[in-house]
């Protein structure tokens, strides 16, 4: 898809290098004469092995130009999607009832989520935020990125065509503004807050009469509990980094390993970004963005993790007794806000609804289905969101890929306080770790929540971290930290912080355990939970890191081997017990839940003689990974072990499985019977029941669901008309093992399981899955005479026209 486009000979690699490579001064003056009074924008794009792009620019509107265009050439479909989405526009092209894909925003149909970005649109929200000074708003490099991002994209339309069947010749294809990718970015930062609330923000209307209803605290605690664990466990992440103390030569080492989606407008893609002599930086970034999220450069490497902080806080409102959209505070009533919003719809029609909003937020009437908070006549509630007035992501991943040191990835948190929902744990040349959870959250702390918190709130926070505060009175504000960039969030002294540790470690549990011999404690609750069981993903992360620590004289290579172990903590722990107890069963049968007895004698050996690891190759891993999904649905947690969970020891504990549990045998029968009818034998190789199809190749994957507990985490669609795990929808997205050995280039391995293009018709739609299948890296080319030998360099320069 990169037609039409000036192409130079790898000959004159070396001229471009040399005008790429001067001092910074000399950079602005050539960018002056390259860019005229009419302001057009250029870059230089070097594409290495896998369609990796290497973009060089003068300054940051042409590197926002080179970024914005390069996405296009590989993404322009999901990118153009998202646009259709921040303008509000879903509806008008792909009918009201259509569901988003979820990247953006909780909406469930397009009608509602048109309805949320209309109403910022139609609020100038994200406008007022550019206008803040930094370091409340971003900064004029920020907004430098976004403009050159806009410029990129359409420049890339102007000038190709578009052959990805997914939107060639789509009229819903059109050029973006600065403001479009300034609103992407800000739907980012509200993902975990109004994001999450989208359907109940836009439905959200006055009780049309003396309506009462009522909220059961207990039910509410439960499914606030369910609701932000289910979000961690469909979109988590690891990261360890490793100090110089556990390496082979006192550098630090960083392994990241994010598990987001797979298709759809949150996916990685990968790049280099060189303003010569101002900023070096590698990684991937989400789609949309301009910056680096994920990345290392010379000196530092980092990754994040989604974090167990929520980032929202709820106002019970006391309803003025005349007027259902007047609520009380302090004795006096204040009218909410009418928000009337309009959007177009299929057909050439509009619909038009209301939007109530209060000195806290919008009124809400539910966080999810399983969450209602109804609108009565007496009580609504209102949503609290910090992150609605954050549009500062952007200068923290500028000054993550400027940094030279973790101290510099900590001072840029502190400076820009601008991650709404994520952890990060770095590394650097000099053998420094880091982990915080330096993320913007309501500035809940418990003595407030116990203060102000309303009946209902009173049980959800302590389950969930959801705070419920009474809205009627003054004294109840979040109030402001003198550190805090802003009002109504924790300033830095308070996140959650370890440094230097020999290990520092998340896997989507809470801070508690980043460290297991060095445990933070001390935080408010709103951050997440001290002393409560971890995930198994977390226990096992915990095992491998703490045990390759120990061992020592780490290298990448065993950050490579950690990434693709596939070990099965779950299958460790219980493995043995369940063939035992299946070969116990009177008869070799088993009682299936539709009442069925099950010949289940077969899986007995199958599972005794498993791996315990979920590679391709691995026989057994398909039946007990389908065992095991079966059991932990039907048995509750606190009744599948019989050593139940102690804090003295939270990695080991709970532990031994309890096969007399009801519901043991059944979930055995029910695998062994799924699988049959099927027609999968019962030890099968995982890759060939795990897989996707790119380009009519079938293409195994390696890896395993959350309850297994698998670093390699993949979470994919049962399908058994066609084989099994026929699709991936989240898991392993883009890979890093980074370190440094002092010859001033990173020794950096890295792999974006999915590749570059979601177009079929590219030449980078599957070949890194295949090295994911393969569990094979590619080395990072990121000093120039590593670029520049790359046997299939291609050079390309991109200009305004």
């Amino acid at each position: 898809m990169r037609t039409r486009l000036r192409r130079f000979a790898v000959t004159a690699v070396a001229a471009l290098t040399a005008a790429t490579t001067l001092p910074a001064a000399a950079a602005e003056r050539q960018g002056r004469q390259e860019h005229p009074s009419h302001g057009g924008l250029s870059a230089v794009v070097r594409y290495t092995e896998y369609g990796i792009p290497h973009i060089v620019a003068h300054g940051y509107a042409d590197l926002g130009f080179g970024t914005g265009w390069a996405q296009a050439a590989d993404q322009v479909c999901v990118l153009a999607d998202g646009f259709v989405t921040v303008r509000g526009e879903r509806s008008r092209y792909f009918g009201p009832d259509a569901a988003p894909d979820f990247s953006l925003s909780s909406a469930s149909r397009n009608l509602s989520s048109d309805l949320f970005f209309r109403g910022v649109r139609d609020a100038r929200t994200v406008e007022k935020l550019l206008t803040r000074p930094a370091p409340a708003g971003p900064s004029r490099d920020a907004k430098e990125l976004m403009r050159g991002f806009a410029a990129g994209y359409n420049a890339w339309l102007r000038q190709n065509r578009i052959t990805d069947p997914a939107c060639r010749g789509a009229d819903w294809v059109r050029p973006v503004t600065t403001l479009d990718v300034a609103v992407r970015g800000y739907a980012l930062a509200v993902l975990g807050g109004q994001g999450r609330a989208v359907d109940g923000i836009t439905a959200a209307q006055p009780p049309t009469s003396a309506t009462t209803g009522s909220v059961d605290p207990e039910d509410t605690a439960r499914a606030a509990r369910e609701l932000f664990a289910a979000e961690d466990a469909a979109m988590g992440s690891n990261a360890v980094a490793f100090s110089g103390a556990t390496t082979a030569n006192g550098r630090g080492l960083l392994l990241g390993n994010p598990h987001y989606p797979w298709q759809g407008g949150r996916r990685f893609w990968q790049s280099q970004q060189t303003i010569p002599g101002r900023l070096n930086v590698a990684g991937g970034s989400l789609l949309g963005s301009a910056t680096v999220s994920i990345g290392h450069n010379a000196h530092v490497a980092w990754s994040h993790t989604v974090a167990t902080g929520v980032p929202l806080d709820v106002r019970q409102l006391t309803l003025d007794p005349a007027n259902p959209t007047a609520y009380l505070v302090d004795g006096k009533p204040e009218r909410m806000t009418r928000r009337t919003v309009s959007v177009p719809v299929e057909g050439g029609d509009r619909v038009t609804r209301t939007q109530w909003w209060t000195r806290y937020g919008p009124v809400v009437t539910s966080l999810g289905p399983s969450l209602p908070l109804p609108w009565t006549s007496t009580t609504a509630y209102a949503l609290g969101d910090p992150n609605a007035t954050n549009l500062r992501a952007s200068d923290t991943a500028l000054g993550f890929s400027r940094a030279r040191s973790t101290a510099d990835v900590l001072g840029a948190l502190r400076r820009t306080q601008g991650l709404p929902w994520v952890n990060t744990i770095a590394a650097d040349s000099r053998g420094h770790t880091l982990f915080t959870q330096s993320q913007v959250l309501p500035r809940i702390t418990d003595e407030l929540a116990q203060r102000c918190s309303t009946p209902l709130g009173r049980v959800t926070y302590p389950a969930s971290g959801v705070a419920v505060l009474d809205g009627s009175r003054g004294d109840c504000a979040l109030g402001r930290d003198p550190d805090a960039v802003e009002a109504g969030i924790f300033g830095p002294a308070k996140l959650p912080t370890l440094t230097d540790a020999p290990y520092a470690e998340n896997s989507n549990d809470s801070a508690w355990l980043a460290n297991a011999d060095r445990p933070l404690t001390g935080y408010e609750r709103v951050f997440g939970t001290v002393g409560t069981p971890r995930g198994m993903r977390t226990r096992g992360a915990i095992e491998d890191v703490a045990a390759l620590a120990e061992r020592g004289r780490l290298t990448v290579r065993d950050l490579q081997e950690q990434q693709f172990a596939n070990r099965v903590p779950a299958g460790d722990l219980a493995a043995a017990d369940v063939a035992r107890a299946c070969a116990g069963l009177p008869g070799g049968t088993a009682t299936g839940s539709d009442g069925t007895a099950v010949d289940v004698s077969a899986a007995c050996p199958v599972i005794a003689g498993w791996d315990r690891t979920m590679d391709t190759g691995s026989r057994g891993a398909l039946l007990f990974d389908r065992f095991w999904r079966k059991l932990t649905a039907r048995v509750p947690g606190d009744r599948l072990w019989k050593v139940p969970f102690s804090a003295a020891d939270p990695v080991s504990t709970p532990n031994t499985l309890d096969t007399g549990a009801p519901g043991f045998a059944t979930a055995l029968a029910d695998a062994v019977a799924e699988l049959r009818a099927a027609g999968v034998p019962l030890d099968s190789r995982l890759g060939e029941h795990q897989f996707v199809v790119r380009g009519g190749e079938r293409i195994p994957v390696p890896g395993g669901t959350e309850s297994l507990g698998v670093w390699n985490k993949i979470e994919a669609v049962w399908d058994p008309a066609r084989g099994g795990y026929a699709e991936v929808t989240t898991g392993s997205s883009y890979l890093q093992a980074v370190g440094w050995d002092g010859s001033g280039c990173p020794v950096a391995r890295t792999l974006l399981s999915y590749s570059q293009s979601s177009s079929p018709d590219s030449a980078h739609y599957r070949d890194q899955t295949r090295l994911f299948s393969a569990e094979r890296w590619v080395t990072s080319r990121f000093c120039e005479k590593d670029i520049l030998s790359s046997p299939v360099l291609e050079v390309v320069r991109v200009r305004e026209r």
